[in-house]
């Protein structure tokens, strides 16, 4: 199992033990995410009150990191599961890219745990899987998630019109993107920042 680690938070992929604690979360947090999120298929069930479902959920992204499609992990702070961040859509070839999604708990935003999740996850891409280029889709009004990038500094390149569907509306997003010469530039001091030990 994929494990990494931030200066505060541990990134791993969930698994059937984690059932209880996600559906805790998601269920508190659903006014929180929906609104962020694509709606579900008619008739599909929920994972975070279905555990059949949820299982299935766990099997698929196993599939995906075998297959070296996605990357799924839970973020763990102090052992507690407090929400996930992905590599989706993973291309090879001329692309080497993937894209970047992420949540968390509404009682711990605004703590800086998602920046240092982002810093990890960039690190183990560009240099363990050593992608090209990983690219961040926003809805303008999420402050907070555009809070992530600005904390980062990562790249504004645009907005792309009516972009997903999220919520049953087609959404605006705006893009950011980092890609490894980006990172080699900056590396140490991301490191240094969100993943190293604090200096005492």
């Amino acid at each position: 199992m994929v494990r990494l680690y931030g200066r505060r938070v541990l990134l791993r992929p969930l698994t059937v033990q984690d059932f209880a604690s996600y559906s805790e979360v998601r269920r508190r947090n659903a006014a929180w995410l929906t609104r962020w999120e694509p709606r579900r298929p008619p008739g599909a069930a929920d994972p975070a009150v279905d555990r059949e479902s949820y299982l299935l959920r766990c099997s698929a992204r196993d599939r995906e990191r075998q297959l070296g499609n996605g990357y799924s992990f839970g973020i763990f702070v102090d052992g507690a599961f407090g929400g996930e961040i992905n590599l989706n859509a993973i291309q090879r070839g001329p692309m080497q890219s993937a894209y970047v999604g992420y949540w968390i708990d509404e009682q711990r935003a605004g703590r800086s745990y998602m920046p240092e999740a982002v810093a990890v996850v960039c690190r183990f891409a560009f240099e363990e899987l050593r992608l090209h280029r990983l690219q961040i889709n926003i809805i303008p009004r999420n402050a907070n998630s555009r809070r992530v990038m600005e904390k980062l500094r990562f790249r504004e390149e645009g907005v792309a019109v009516r972009y997903l569907e999220i919520d049953g509306v087609w959404e605006d997003h705006v893009r950011y993107a980092i890609t490894a010469e980006e990172w080699l530039a900056r590396r140490d001091d991301l490191v240094a920042a969100w993943i190293s030990p604090a200096s005492s």
